[in-house]
């Protein structure tokens, strides 16, 4: 949709609550379960060749969660950030910001990458890999590597163009490379034998387009230009971006350590049979979740618009719209994988010792699908507002404060089970905090 300057401003602060969000986050929603999809695909074509193989690229998933975290840090900070200023109407201030967020994710993507390559075996060691899985590790990874700096700066401009507004234009970037990869996924791996080689190319190539067809979006209509003219690496920049998205980093990058940790020790009490069912359990609730984020993210854009605009009588009528639509949404999710969680779990993995631990942990997330919703709109809420250190404490919630220790302490006592409801008590733990920190916020808003 485009808009003049004005049409724009009047879109996000009059538009009432109930048709904005939904217009906002529908085309986010299918960018984010497209996306879900497609990060599946390598764990469904996969499965096709061992178990080991299932672990190998269940493995390495922190390593690609930290790169997204990279992306979010610059995405959603320099999109929150630009998104208030377009609000206060401070348009050269959001073009400065635009482009130096862009640059940043593009240096950031670099150090991954070389930094990946000249540790690459000690790296495949702290990520759990055994004997069995190592090689497949190592052949995985060094070429997901190689797609870091478009992985990152893809999240930037996706994010930039969905906090201006734009959410269709995003979504048609995202939704492009997803189809990509879920076409080359079963040409790669099994036409020309490439094994998880093919996997993790056809999954680089895909963020490649994806790329491409977000910068040629970025240049369109009365989108924010990117130019290096307006690269301003300096401190006033920089603390915005990390005060914007810390909470993502957090996020993102605790999720990464979480489960590493949820490799190591699911393997110390069940092998690599564990190691696979815990990874299918990963991006079966990722996927769950991402309907969520999708939706959250429609509310992003309002919120942090109508803060710099002051009308923050929309701002709070738009999250708790957002609540308890999520959550009804939830409910729903939860009895559904409660239900056919072995079905879903022999979908990925036909491995019978597979499907008993991962449909066991998929019943555990389950029971608390329905608190996601209060907890990642409570972190959503204060990322957009600038709230950026109550934000990065929620945000590190459920990924870390909690998980980490629940991973830690719960296994020693019930075993492997013990592994498998790690993450539902963290979410129960994640919930108690979320409500009076986004509430005290809520309560300022007058």
């Amino acid at each position: 949709m485009k808009k003049s300057k004005k049409n724009r401003y009047e879109y996000l602060t009059t538009t009432p609550i109930n048709r904005l969000i939904p217009a906002l986050a529908i085309p986010t929603i299918i960018s984010m379960l497209v996306t879900s999809i497609y990060n599946m695909a390598d764990t469904f074509f996969v499965g096709k060749i061992s178990t080991q193989a299932t672990a190998a690229v269940g493995l390495v998933l922190p390593v690609m969660a930290v790169i997204q975290a990279l992306g979010f840090l610059c995405g959603h900070g320099s999109g929150n950030c630009l998104s208030r200023m377009l609000g206060a109407k401070k348009n050269k201030e959001a073009s400065e910001m635009a482009s130096t967020g862009f640059a940043i994710s593009i240096i950031l993507g670099l150090m991954i990458t070389l930094a990946g390559y000249l540790l690459l075996t000690p790296i495949a060691s702290l990520l759990g890999a055994s004997h069995g899985t190592m090689s497949m590790t190592k052949e995985y990874l060094k070429i997901i590597l190689l797609g870091a700096p478009f992985t990152t700066s893809q999240f930037v401009i996706n994010n930039q163009l969905r906090f201006q507004g734009n959410a269709n234009q995003a979504m048609i970037g995202i939704l492009s490379g997803a189809v990509i990869n879920v076409a080359l996924d079963p040409l790669f791996i099994f036409t020309f034998h490439m094994g998880v080689a093919g996997a993790a190319l056809a999954t680089v190539m895909s963020q490649f387009i994806s790329f491409t067809i977000l910068l040629i979006q970025s240049r369109q209509g009365e989108n924010i230009r990117l130019n290096i003219k307006n690269v301003h690496i300096n401190k006033y920049y920089i603390l915005e971006i990390l005060n914007g998205g810390a909470p993502s980093l957090f996020r993102q990058g605790l999720a990464s350590v979480s489960t590493v940790l949820l490799n190591v020790i699911a393997g110390k009490y069940g092998g690599d049979a564990a190691i696979a069912g815990m990874s299918v359990v990963t991006k079966v609730a990722m996927f769950a979740g991402s309907a969520l984020i999708g939706f959250g993210q429609g509310f992003q854009p309002v919120c942090s618009f109508n803060y710099g605009a002051k009308l923050t009588k929309r701002v709070k009528e738009g999250f708790f719209f957002c609540i308890k639509y999520s959550t009804l949404f939830l409910i729903l999710m939860a009895v559904a994988g409660y239900i056919y969680a072995p079905d879903i779990i022999r979908f990925f993995r036909n491995d019978n010792e597979v499907v008993k631990i991962g449909a066991k942990a998929l019943r555990f997330q389950a029971i608390s699908f329905p608190l996601m919703g209060c907890i990642v709109l409570s972190n959503m809420l204060l990322q957009s507002i600038g709230k950026g250190v109550k934000a990065s404490i929620m945000s590190s919630a459920r990924n870390g404060i909690f998980l980490i220790p629940c991973i830690i302490i719960l296994p020693p006592i019930f075993g492997l089970t013990g592994v498998e409801m790690s993450q539902m008590w963290a979410d129960v733990f994640s919930l108690i905090m979320a409500i009076p920190m986004s509430m005290s916020e809520i309560k300022k808003m007058k």
